[in-house]
């Protein structure tokens, strides 16, 4: 199955085989593929670098196919490190967090702070974290198996 090439996306590097390897979802999935592009130019018009997951509904490309820029995809791996950090120690809070300190972590980025926190205007945290902690934990091997893939990953390019 051919990924499209479109001028709003134009993959160069990709990972065509995804659906093999997405998580519990592996075999069994429309994230059919996984790719970092150049996006269409923008308003300054440069072309920015997106990570897109490329979506199919057995017949056609869906159109929810998601495009993160670069940063946003590492935003996103800090946050779920720092999270995964929080849960390690989260059985010592009744509720699995503070709720007198729901903010997990402040992590400086460009001169300012990417808050980490518990969403506490969820009306069903207490309900919902309990469920997110259990799934961490069914995940644990899998999420383990890339994380040290990425350390030693990040390790040999010197950070």
């Amino acid at each position: 199955m051919q990924m499209p090439t479109t001028a709003e996306h134009r993959a160069v590097i990709v990972s065509e085989n995804y659906d093999r390897i997405d998580g519990r979802l592996a075999r069994n999935t429309d994230a059919k593929a996984l790719s970092l592009g150049l996006s269409q130019q923008n308003e300054r018009g440069k072309a920015g670098i997106l990570a897109k997951v490329w979506r199919h509904t057995g017949e056609e490309w869906s159109e929810q196919s998601e495009e993160l820029p670069l940063h946003r995809v590492l935003d996103l791996s800090i946050l779920v490190c720092r999270s995964l950090e929080h849960f390690r120690e989260a059985y010592r809070f009744e509720h699995l967090y503070d709720p007198q300190k729901p903010v997990i972590d402040r992590i400086g980025l460009q001169g300012d702070a990417m808050n980490v926190a518990i969403c506490t205007d969820n009306e069903r945290i207490h309900e919902d974290i309990k469920q997110f902690s259990l799934a961490l934990s069914q995940d644990d091997e899998m999420i383990g198996e890339r994380l040290r893939m990425l350390s030693k990953i990040l390790k040999d390019m010197g950070y």
